[in-house]
């Protein structure tokens, strides 16, 4: 069916649709046209092959090798593949020249050094005594409406609580 080969240059021409020949499909629509008809017309598409070169040519089972050896769109695949191993070889990658900007932290120092108190949900916080904010004491705000309250415990026993030994 190479009548379906499409000229890319003319998105108008119109192209015979190879599950219903009754259907003339404009080149710029045939691709969705052949999904949409593929569909409809089970029993025509499980006789047709898809060209590897081309999805838009679709032949008979029994001629796909001829058609695979004589596909036009093939020799444009080929250059292709040609044409990639050769700049393979000649291509050579530009190294890069990003370098890491300068990183003042060191976390782990900085891990040492915090004086504050480790924060546990639902208890007052104070600030460190090397904070400027020292003598600002940081409480948990409640969104919950007025008569509502957290819950004093989890809805279950964590295992280091009920292990039974003092710590």
């Amino acid at each position: 069916m190479e009548d379906t080969y499409i000229d890319s240059l003319d998105p108008e021409k119109l192209l015979q649709c190879p599950y219903d020949k009754n259907h003339q499909i404009r080149a710029c629509r045939f691709p969705y046209h052949l999904i949409k008809c593929r569909k409809n017309h089970p029993d025509v598409a499980n006789k047709l092959a898809t060209c590897p070169f081309n999805a838009r040519h679709q032949v008979p089972r029994a001629e796909i090798s001829h058609h695979i050896s004589s596909c036009d769109d093939k020799s444009c695949i080929e250059q292709d593949v040609v044409n990639q191993t050769r700049n393979l070889g000649q291509e050579t990658l530009a190294e890069s020249t990003w370098q890491c900007p300068p990183c003042d932290e060191d976390w782990d120092k900085d891990l040492w050094e915090q004086t504050s108190t480790p924060f546990v949900w639902g208890t007052a916080n104070f600030c460190g005594n090397n904070s400027p904010a020292s003598n600002i004491v940081m409480e948990h705000k409640s969104n919950l409406a007025s008569g509502m309250r957290v819950p004093k415990s989890l809805p279950y026993v964590l295992p280091w609580k009920n292990n039974g030994n003092a710590q």
